[in-house]
């Protein structure tokens, strides 16, 4: 049986209509034409769109359940929150580039077997996490992580745009994906208090065991059209990919741990810089001089693609508001997750809404229109967000975070159907090019974005914290008024007066401190909105331009008599 069904998938497979990672690089063997698209009855085709949400959350849930609880994990492991968040960053280290290889992987070896050996591959890695004892475990096993979870992703695309016709991949298909995909997010920061209060660490990781089985059951029972297989995979390939991997996972580590470890005070960080900067060059040189390249770095080079890549990563790090900012305010404020998990419902909400709406207005072409509202949204959220106060709670901020999470669902679909239709109409050839920007703007960017946020409010907050601290003095009748009224609290157990001032010395710093985040964080939500903001007014110049330029190239009208 299964001879006769890897006999039936090498004579059917087909290459299907543009998808996120589905077309091979080399022209070693090119595929067949695609066959008459054959729709499935309903219930078949929404448990397809199921099993892409459930493939989807497993993926996302696996890294933010643990990026979401850094202070809740170093104490199951023993470890500092420095050693704790190298688990985010050996999570991330192999997946940033995994995608790329992948890509060749299944059209070589045929997609049955890429579903069905990268989800048994991530139920592994499930199972391995409930061995975690320690942080140098955690690590090995948060690295074996990362490598499963890279499939998990492309087989999220592949189970929604399966039940579409080729027509509406894009326009519907497309949306749906790149939203189910970014649930993971807002969901782990409603669930993991729950977990955490069940069963701590282990909790999380046995609800992560069940979403994969879950996921495995769904891939084995609902099989993917097959596609055809070509050998497409090259000696060099593999020196490329190995090369790429070493630059790109440095590169996440750095941005990861760097506003931690501090980007000039860690001779490592800079060793890790130059090491992705020597890989990242020698896979250039030698792609640039190849036949059939993993990549082509002349169209990657191209002023279009750079302007494609320059705006991805804008919109990435105008998102960073939302994926950071105000989790780490309320962090700041003392707030725990349990205290803000109202927040990330509105945001849950708020995201579905957004791609639904998306999905509907992507089918009449109105991209760019879709982006003028995006960027609007986005700095009226940010703008609101940036009037925060030591008082602020969640109940105020779910307006400004509802516009915020519809608007980061709006951005990002028609930014990749635009990329890839520009990649089509350089040949099928090009989509693994496209891939390779899509994905690094999207994974590094996104870190890229991160560190460039909390690095900001760091320096905003020392700023902040030494204009305060600087009127804090004992001479003067209110602060030693107030350092009395702080110290009060310890006159029933310390009889010492010294010591009292002392501890209220002590509460009035840890008020200026919470100040100055929060004036910190303030100055980065208004940073978002003049991003947000010039991003909105180049936009639109564009779009003027290409009119201008569009209607002066335009034949001029016949005269009439």
């Amino acid at each position: 049986m299964q001879r006769q069904a890897d006999a039936e998938e090498g004579r059917d497979e087909t290459a299907e209509p543009p998808q996120p990672d589905a077309a091979p690089e080399s022209q070693a063997q090119a595929p067949a034409a695609p066959p008459a698209f054959v729709p499935k009855p309903p219930l078949m085709a929404a448990a397809y769109v199921g099993a892409s949400v459930m493939l989807g959350l497993a993926q996302g849930l696996g890294m933010n359940l643990v990026a979401a609880n850094i202070p809740q994990i170093q104490g199951t492991i023993g470890a500092t929150v420095n050693e704790t968040t190298w688990l985010v960053a050996a999570y991330m280290a192999p997946n940033v580039s995994l995608s790329l290889a992948l890509i060749k992987i299944r059209t070589q070896y045929g997609l049955r077997n890429f579903a069905e050996l990268s989800i048994l591959g991530f139920v592994i890695a499930c199972v391995l996490n409930l061995f975690i004892r320690d942080l140098p475990s955690a690590l090995i096993v948060r690295f074996m992580s990362g490598i499963a979870a890279a499939p998990m992703s492309s087989l999220a695309f592949l189970y929604m745009l399966e039940s579409f016709p080729p027509e509406k991949k894009l326009n519907i298909g497309l949306p749906m994906a790149l939203t189910s995909i970014t649930l993971s997010a807002p969901l782990a920061r409603l669930i993991s208090p729950a977990l955490f209060d069940l069963g701590g660490f282990h909790a999380v990781t046995m609800f992560e065991l069940g979403m994969a089985m879950v996921a495995f059951a769904l891939v084995y029972a609902l099989p993917l059209a097959p596609q055809p297989r070509a050998k497409v995979i090259e000696k060099l390939d593999v020196v490329s990919y190995l090369l790429i991997a070493v630059g790109f996972g440095s590169t996440a580590i750095v941005l990861v741990l760097g506003r931690l470890y501090w980007w000039l005070e860690a001779p490592w960080i800079g060793m890790l810089l130059a090491l992705a900067v020597v890989c990242i060059t020698v896979a250039a040189v030698i792609e640039l001089n190849r036949k059939n390249p993993l990549l082509d770095i002349r169209w990657l080079a191209s002023p279009p693609i750079l302007h494609f890549t320059g705006v991805l990563l804008m919109f990435r790090l105008v998102l960073s508001e939302q994926a950071l900012g105000a989790s780490s305010l309320f962090q700041a404020l003392g707030l725990t997750n349990d205290q803000t998990r109202s927040v990330y419902g509105v945001i849950l909400v708020a995201s579905v809404a957004g791609g639904m709406t998306c999905a509907a207005l992507m089918k009449h072409g109105k991209e760019e229109r879709i982006h003028i509202a995006a960027l609007i949204m986005i700095a009226v959220g940010a703008y609101l967000d940036s009037r925060a106060t030591n008082l602020t709670r969640p109940e105020q901020v779910y307006y400004s975070q509802f516009l915020i999470a519809f608007a980061g669902a709006l951005i990002l679909p028609p930014a990749m159907k635009s990329g890839l239709m520009s990649a089509l109409k350089k040949g099928p050839n090009y989509i693994l090019s496209f891939i390779i920007v899509f994905l690094a703007t999207q994974s590094l960017g996104g870190l890229l974005g991160s560190a460039v946020f909390t690095s900001f409010v760091t320096i905003r907050e020392q700023f902040h914290h030494n204009v305060l601290i600087e009127h804090i003095a004992l001479t003067d009748p209110l602060v030693a008024q107030r350092v009395a009224q702080l110290g009060g609290a310890y006159s029933k157990v310390i009889t010492d007066k010294v010591l009292v001032n002392a501890e209220g010395l002590v509460l009035l710093s840890q008020q200026a401190t919470r100040e100055a985040y929060v004036l910190a964080y303030n100055d980065a939500f208004m940073l978002i909105t003049a991003i947000a903001l010039i991003l909105l007014f180049l936009l639109i110049a564009h779009i003027a331009i290409v009119a201008i330029r569009n209607k002066m190239a335009a034949p001029p009208l016949p005269a009439t008599a």
